[in-house]
Formats: C-alpha cells, sequence, structure tokens
C-alpha cells in the first residue's frame, strides 16, 4: 500500500471523533511495519488520549522502527496530555507520515522540527486537502480566532419558514429533523434568537442521534425569555447562555441567572440589538470552536449580511404556503454581481426533503 492508501485509513479512523473530539480536532494514526498495519487509533474524545497514544497501544508488537500516518501533526506541549513528540521519540518509531501541519500556536511545525531534530524522517502534506477539510472548524478556528459558523434553517419550496402566524412545526420530515440533531452534536453550540424562543419553545438538545449536547446559546437584547422556556431546563445537561445588552444589575439579568442560566453582556449594534460579532468573540474566548444558527430569520439575515456564516445547511420540503416568513431578509444587495457566492458541497435527500450543504 501507498502513504495515500495507508492515510485514507487514518482519516476514516479519525472521522469516528465527530461529535466527540471537539474543540480539539478529529484525529486518526495507524502504525505499519514491514508492511503490515499493527496498530490503530484515534482521538475518541477531548480531554482523552489522542490517536497516536492509542494506536501505539493498540498496537500488537513492539513499534520500533515503525512508520507512524497521522492526520495531524503531532502536539509537543502538555495540555490536558502529555506531548505526542515525545511518546513517538521514546518509541523509536523510525519514520512519521503527516497530513496536515497544526494551526494551533502552540504546536505550528514545532512537532515536526521536534521529531527531526530527534533524527525521525518526516514527510507531510499526504492528503492534506483531505485532512484540512475534515477539520475545516478547527483550522478556522485557529486561524481567524472566530468560531466556525453554520446557518441552518428548513424552508418551503417557495422559500418560507414558518406561516404568516409564525407557526413552523414542522415543516421538515422527520429524516430531517434527525439530520438536524446529528448537526447540533457536532457543533460546540446552537444559537437561537429570542424570537424563536417565544414562537417555537425549542429545547435545542441532541435526542434523536447519539452524540453530546451543545452549549444553547439565545440572543434576547431585551431579557424576555420566559422562566418556563424548554432552555432553562435540563441545565445540568444542556447549560444555557443568554446574550443581552442589559447589565448584570438589571433585575431581569439576576432572575434568570438565579433560573440556572448565565448570562453574557454583549455591546450592541446600530441597531440596538446584540452585535453578533462581538457575541463570537466571546464565545470563542470560551474555546467554543464552532456554532450553529437555527433561527429565527433576524439571526440568520444578520449572521449573513455580516459575513459570519461559513457555512450553509438548507432543509427544502416539498411544500408551499405562499405568504409567510422568508428565510433571509434584506442583505443590502442591490445588484446581482454582489451576491454572495456559495460553494455546494453536496445535495441529498431525507425523506421527500432535498438537503444543500455548502460553504460561503
Amino acid at each position: 500500500m501507498t502513504d495515500e492508501q495507508y492515510m485514507h485509513l487514518a482519516l476514516k479512523l479519525a472521522a469516528k471523533g465527530r461529535c466527540y473530539a471537539s474543540p480539539n480536532p478529529m484525529v486518526g494514526a495507524v502504525i505499519v511495519k514491514n508492511g503490515r498495519i499493527i496498530g490503530r487509533g484515534y482521538h475518541q474524545c477531548c480531554g482523552q488520549n489522542h490517536a497516536e497514544v492509542n494506536a501505539i497501544e493498540d498496537a500488537k508488537e513492539n513499534v520500533a522502527g515503525s512508520t507512524l500516518y497521522v492526520t495531524l501533526e503531532p502536539c509537543c506541549h502538555s495540555g490536558k496530555t502529555p506531548p505526542c513528540t515525545d511518546l513517538i521519540i521514546r518509541h523509536n518509531i523510525r519514520r512519521v507520515v503527516i497530513a496536515a501541519a497544526d494551526s494551533n500556536p502552540l504546536v505550528s511545525c514545532r512537532g515536526i522540527a521536534c521529531l527531526e531534530s530527534a533524527g525521525i524522517e518526516v514527510t507531510r502534506g499526504v492528503l492534506e486537502t483531505e485532512s484540512r477539510s475534515l477539520n475545516e472548524v478547527f483550522f478556522h478556528f485557529m486561524e481567524t480566532g472566530m468560531p466556525f459558523v453554520t446557518v441552518k434553517y428548513a424552508q418551503t419550496l417557495d422559500g418560507r419558514i414558518a406561516t404568516a402566524t409564525g407557526n413552523s412545526q414542522w415543516i421538515s420530515s422527520p429524516g430531517s429533523l434527525k439530520f438536524a440533531h446529528r448537526l447540533r452534536a457536532e457543533h460546540d453550540a446552537v444559537l437561537v434568537g429570542i424570537g424563536t424562543v417565544l414562537q417555537d419553545n425549542p429545547t435545542l438538545t441532541v435526542r434523536l442521534v447519539r452524540g453530546r449536547n451543545p452549549l444553547r446559546v439565545v440572543v434576547d437584547s431585551g431579557l424576555a425569555t420566559p422562566f418556563t422556556a424548554n432552555v432553562l431546563r435540563n441545565l445540568s445537561e444542556a447549560p444555557t447562555r443568554i446574550a443581552t445588552t442589559k447589565k448584570p444589575s438589571d433585575p431581569r439579568y439576576r432572575a434568570l441567572s438565579e433560573a440556572g442560566a448565565r448570562l453574557m453582556t454583549v455591546a450592541p449594534d446600530r441597531e440596538g440589538h446584540v452585535d453578533l460579532k462581538k457575541l463570537f468573540r466571546k464565545l470563542a474566548a470560551e474555546n467554543i470552536s464552532s456554532v450553529l444558527i437555527e433561527g429565527g430569520a433576524g439571526i440568520i439575515t444578520s449572521a449573513l449580511r455580516e459575513g459570519l456564516a461559513r457555512r450553509l445547511v438548507v432543509v427544502t420540503a416539498p411544500k408551499i404556503i405562499g405568504k409567510g416568513i422568508e428565510a433571509v431578509g434584506d442583505l443590502n444587495i442591490r445588484d446581482l454581481k454582489d451576491a454572495k457566492p456559495l460553494s455546494v458541497r453536496k445535495i441529498f435527500k431525507k425523506g421527500p426533503d432535498v438537503i444543500m450543504d455548502a460553504r460561503l
């Protein structure tokens, strides 16, 4: 087998960490000796062993003289776990093949330099594009300091996310709802505006698939969140942050805090609402690397208008309701040449619905 073929196996292993590794990257590792795979591993959950450690522990024989294939540059610093470079050197691995260098400033090619200084042959850039695509959230977070933002909504064929009266449950099919829960599990946080809380009273947890609950974030400039809202339930399993322009001295602020929510004061934008860009900066400072926006139309429009979204997932149901609430409002685009271009990654079906997954 070639380096590319072994790296493909490592990438498949890495993908098993989806929904659990974040905010760490998904990493897979394969150890090959004398043309045979003797060990495999992947990073299963943030805070647990890295892929290299699991692959070495999985090895059926001594790994000295072997080749390690790993989808991301091994770490060379101590965090929740010891440096992987030290382990690789200590076990006398002869060659390390790396898909992509780590963008984390604590690593950033220092791991490669460490291995080479120990006399280990290092090959890098094998399936780098595939590795960066798998970990697009991690690389975006490390290289921009901002969360990777996905906008997701379900609409009818005529582009409505709700009827004129605000009813939206359920536009999409059960299969699409299950897919939406999968998206939640893949993100660190799920965000909605206060309008969605008042109209739909969503729970915003992962119930239809296996996976961890994301942090629930409600953008509520004036603190209108009811104490009976579902986002204030099960806080031990799914914590809730409320982003507001109000100060801690506000009586409503104190009352919602006492109800169990954590509140965050964010400076207002020109219209007096929570400034989304400033909110995302604050979330990034708390190590939130990805945010899934699920509505409503005002939040979706703001995220697109301000250029904050990187991914767009649209579920289109084969239904027409005519007059209703449109998914995206005014983006201040007056000429088609200024339209926001999309790079469509895939189009697929869930039941009767068509889902488009694109990048902005």
